[in-house]
């Protein structure tokens, strides 16, 4: 009974831990079954840890990519003018047209942030599936293993769920109507090579890069974060267990 109460104490803790504190959480649960008799902790506990880890990551990144300035405040995640139409916005700047420039980046980045919080349930689902088998592989894996696993098992579903939501939040945010008048207005410059870059493939895209790599930063500071040592501690229970 006494084992029982410490493994759910310990799983309760996990949902509101942080990935700073979470080694210490896992290292304390360790400890406390340890001098209560109840022995190590099994590879299905620290799997389900390892699981509730990566969904307090998880939500972590997805609040912090859907808040005010998610994306527009994150120099590493900002979405900008489509490559192919840097040209456009250059040439705007030098005639005088920079804040329709400037409103249009606001507004593009306005829609990935409203698009983000549909990711959660979206990398809760693949996590749900993840197998002991997959939780090994990430912990003796690259940095970014767990950050690998959710693009190979989440972006279809992240692309399929992201593209209607970017195109509603575009309209939303006027990001879709700026875009237009600004390549209107480009491709009646005489001599002007038309374009007119496919925004929502482009603005979906770099919403999900965007928030993989909050994703990647969440693991790394799960796997490197010197108090909580929580690759060591679930590395040796695997491997004692196997």
């Amino acid at each position: 009974m006494k084992r029982v109460f410490v493994i759910f104490s310990f799983v309760f803790a996990l949902s509101s831990c942080t990935a700073q504190n979470l080694g210490s959480v896992l290292k304390q649960a360790n400890d406390v079954l340890n001098q209560s008799g109840g022995g190590a902790l099994t590879t299905e506990e620290i799997g389900r840890g390892l699981k509730e880890a990566l969904t307090v990551g998880i939500k972590n990144s997805s609040s912090q990519a859907s808040a005010l300035d998610g994306y527009l405040g994150n120099q590493s995640i900002k979405l900008l003018f489509p490559p192919e139409a840097l040209k456009v916005e250059q040439k705007l700047r030098q005639i005088g047209l920079g804040n329709e420039c400037d409103k249009f980046v606001v507004a593009l980045n306005r829609g990935a942030e409203k698009a983000a919080a549909k990711a959660v349930p979206i990398f809760v689902n693949a996590i749900t599936q993840m197998t002991i088998q997959d939780a090994m592989g990430i912990l003796k894996g690259d940095k970014d293993a767990a950050t690998q696993f959710l693009k190979r098992t989440s972006t279809v579903a992240l692309t399929n769920a992201f593209a209607p939501v970017i195109d509603e939040s575009l309209a939303a945010t006027d990001a879709t109507k700026y875009y237009g008048d600004i390549v209107r207005t480009y491709n009646q410059i005489p001599f002007a090579q038309k374009v007119n870059p496919d925004l929502k493939a482009y603005a979906t895209q770099k919403a999900i890069d965007g928030l993989f790599l909050l994703v990647a930063q969440e693991e790394q500071k799960i796997r490197e974060n010197p108090a909580a040592r929580v690759s060591d501690i679930l590395k040796r229970v695997f491997g004692a267990n196997l």
